[in-house]
């Protein structure tokens, strides 16, 4: 579209060009014959007012000397005949003497080319006798086209400026279209391929920005319908993680035996299903890039904190559990959405119900930094053996009949943000998961990146 519009443009302006330089041309060339021709009718009239007077040849001749064509040899008097002498020509004659005949009978000036380049000029002019003399003026072709190829040159650059300067605005017209068009269509590849936060600068021609409209108003509509889906996707982990973990925990209960072991077989394949539903869900999520996540999803740590521990409390009310809330009483908002912070926190305090017996205390704690916002599970269970064993792949602690998904929950929602996890000692005894979230995104690769490998490579060498 950019290079047809240059072509365009550029055919129009030659067109123009041409209808206007080459007739004007042909005017400054007819201009400078005439200046030429019109000076030398000038110098022929020089030479009449002595024609009038006398015709002797010698007193001619002086005079025809004495003119400024004249000096220089570019002027001829032809005399005709008389009843005592016979035709008398002062000077060179150029024309030749049937083009001086002719004139002399038509009465007017006329012209005639030279052998060798230019031309001549005869001017007829009356005598006192009532005969026609003809005055004969060189006009060299240097003179008839005398400052018609510097004119040409100055037509040709004037010419070749507008053709360049036309291609060069048509260019910048076509960029200008052409622009938004690209942006449009590689947002429309960024959105094919899953990358959701691609949007389009709402600029260019009316026609375009209605269609970069159209297109931020289809993509924001597309996400919101993908964010509906997981959400969904997380009630059902709501919804059915907590029944599953009674169900696991009333099994042992049940004793030995087929039945018992078909019980708990049973509900170890469920909870396996419904985690394989779950990450099948959230891994299909797609990539949002730059604009994606932190530009516009968050929610409030502390109203999210709160409304799982009151669905979580009941079943620990049930097993004799103490726990601690602490941090919560004030809002603090993270770059995470809301579905996001929830699975991730019944991934956390599921894995406490799942591997500590019924009775062990846990805590939820919140601490609001400047660049970051740490959410910390600790309880008082016999703790990991090898904490960097569990954060590969989201292990749960190796213990058999876990799918691996919780931590890796977890380890997404805080590297979404530029964040990492820990997994160490709590104050409690037992496992302590702390979950660091970015605010600002500079903490990938930065210094609360590098805190958090450096505190691994020292656990490592504990």
């Amino acid at each position: 579209m950019r290079w047809a519009l240059v072509k365009v443009c550029l055919a129009v302006t030659a067109m123009v060009v041409v209808a206007f330089a080459v007739p004007l041309g042909l005017v400054v060339r007819e201009m400078a014959s005439d200046r030429a021709f019109s000076n030398a009718e000038r110098q022929a009239a020089t030479i009449g007012p002595t024609l009038s007077i006398t015709t002797d040849p010698v007193q001619l001749r002086k005079a025809v000397e004495t003119t400024q064509m004249g000096a220089v040899g570019r002027m001829a008097v032809h005399l005709p005949a008389t009843d005592v002498r016979p035709p008398v020509d002062i000077g060179d004659g150029w024309a030749g003497e049937r083009v001086v005949a002719e004139t002399r009978r038509i009465g007017r000036a006329t012209t005639a080319s030279v052998h060798g380049g230019g031309s001549a000029l005869l001017q007829p002019t009356a005598l006192g006798s009532g005969d026609i003399a003809v005055v004969e003026i060189l006009v060299p072709e240097s003179e008839v086209s005398n400052g018609v190829t510097t004119a040409w040159l100055v037509l040709a650059g004037v010419g070749l400026a507008l053709v360049v300067g036309s291609v060069g605005v048509a260019d910048r017209l076509g960029a200008r279209l052409v622009r938004p068009a690209e942006r449009l269509a590689d947002a429309a590849h960024q959105l094919g391929e899953g990358r959701l936060g691609a949007r389009v600068p709402e600029d260019g021609p009316k026609e375009l920005r209605s269609a970069a409209v159209a297109f931020n108003a289809m993509a924001d509509q597309v996400v919101q319908l993908l964010a509906n889906e997981r959400e969904l996707a997380a009630d059902l982990s709501h919804r059915l993680r907590t029944p599953l973990t009674v169900l696991r925990l009333n099994t042992a209960s049940l004793g030995d035996g087929p039945a018992a072991e078909q019980t708990r077989a049973a509900v170890e394949q469920l909870e396996r299903e419904v985690d394989t539903i779950i990450r099948t869900a959230r891994e299909q999520r797609p990539a949002t890039g730059p604009a994606g996540p932190g530009a516009g999803a968050g929610c409030d740590a502390s109203e999210v904190i709160r409304d799982r521990m009151a669905f979580w409390s009941a079943l620990a009310e049930d097993e004799g559990r103490e726990v601690r809330l602490a941090g919560v009483d004030r809002t603090v908002r993270i770059p995470v959405a809301r579905p996001e912070l929830a699975a991730a926190l019944d991934a956390m305090l599921g894995n406490v119900f799942r591997h500590t017996p019924e009775g062990t205390p846990f805590a939820v704690d919140v601490h609001d930094a400047s660049d970051a916002v740490i959410v910390l599970v600790s309880d008082a269970g016999p703790g990991i053996a090898d904490p960097d064993a569990a954060l590969r792949r989201g292990n749960d602690g190796g213990r058999d009949g876990s799918t691996g998904l919780g931590l890796d929950i977890v380890r997404r929602v805080a590297e979404s943000t530029g964040g990492d996890v820990r997994l160490g000692r709590s104050v409690l005894g037992g496992t302590e998961v702390r979950v660091w979230i970015a605010l600002d995104g500079r903490t990938r690769g930065g210094s609360g990146a590098t805190r958090v490998r450096r505190g691994r490579r020292k656990r490592r060498g504990n």
